[in-house]
């Protein structure tokens, strides 16, 4: 198991339950030192002391509030571990919402919830038993790295997760970054509802980071001498005018080879009424009985016409 990250207690109603958290994520992300490119020395910040310009160490180093321009107020952990918040040591479960009412942009980092001990199966059972039947999730408030904090447990798998969030507060509009009203073709909506049919899936487990791999292979390449892997194609030009509806038969007819499927695409005419639109359905069905009734071999046809006589 990874190492805790932090130890308290779930307070569930007048149950607790104690746990440990771990992260429920891990960082595959290549780092990079700064380095002198004349010579190849290694740059380092240091935390030096603007008075006597020391260089400190971190237990040299603790925190402060400035409360004035020429007065700062020191403060230590063990003042803010004594503060009296209820949710210092413990994830309080405040509330039971239905998952989808809580906006996905407010959920942060996520988190899972061991137990501490064997005192803390059942309780931790319980709570998980009654978040699936339910078929709701918790919004709980918690005190971490100096503040307080709002969380949402859920259950995956059989742990209990718990995903930090924002507050209300800390959610920017949209409002002011939403396109202008535009006109858009029914046709053009129908292409592009067709291409979230093409692409759909129920299982996305198989992406991969491609900028990891391409850069491992560029860091390999370097490492032994050998020619840098080559450069992809152009992309196109950002901002350039292309023609939409082109854009989305091409994406569809794309994203239909991709899976196997037939890749033809019908065009669509810009402006037709949505008279000839709602007709189009049933023209297309009769159209593909015909086909149907063509591809059916020749016996079963002469049959079908000596039952009818």
């Amino acid at each position: 198991m990874p190492r805790p990250l932090w130890t308290g207690a779930i307070s569930f109603g007048l149950v607790t339950i104690p746990i440990k958290v771990v992260s429920a994520t891990e960082n595959h992300s290549i780092s990079f030192h700064q380095y002198h490119q004349e010579d190849m020395g290694r740059i380092r910040t240091r935390k030096v002391c603007e008075i006597d310009g020391k260089v400190l160490s971190q237990e040299e180093i603790g925190k402060g509030y400035e409360v004035a321009k020429d007065r700062t107020v020191p403060v230590t952990d063990e003042e803010l571990d004594r503060m009296p918040l209820p949710t210092a040591k413990a994830i309080e479960i405040v509330a039971f919402v239905e998952a989808d009412s809580i906006d996905p942009v407010r959920i942060s980092d996520s988190y899972y919830l061991a137990v501490d001990g064997q005192v803390a199966a059942k309780p931790y059972a319980l709570l998980r038993k009654a978040l699936e039947r339910s078929d709701k999730v918790a919004v709980a408030k918690f005190a971490w790295h100096n503040r307080e904090r709002l969380g949402l447990l859920r259950v995956r798998e059989d742990a209990i997760v718990l995903h930090s969030m924002r507050w209300p507060d800390e959610i920017r509009s949209p409002e002011s970054l939403a396109p202008r009203e535009t006109e858009l073709d029914e046709d053009e909506i129908e292409r592009a509802v067709q291409l979230t049919d093409s692409m759909a899936l129920d299982d996305i487990s198989g992406f991969r980071d491609r900028y990891r791999e391409a850069l491992e292979e560029l860091l390999a390449a370097k490492s032994e001498g050998k020619a840098l892997p080559a450069a992809a194609g152009e992309e196109e030009e950002p901002g350039k005018v292309m023609d939409l509806m082109a854009a989305l038969n091409a994406s569809v007819k794309a994203a239909k080879e991709t899976r196997g499927e037939d890749a033809t695409v019908h065009e669509m005419t810009p402006g037709k009424s949505r008279a000839r639109k709602k007709a189009a359905p049933a023209a297309k069905k009769t159209a593909s009985r015909k086909t149907a009734a063509k591809k059916q071999p020749a016996r079963k046809t002469a049959a079908k016409k000596r039952t009818a006589s």
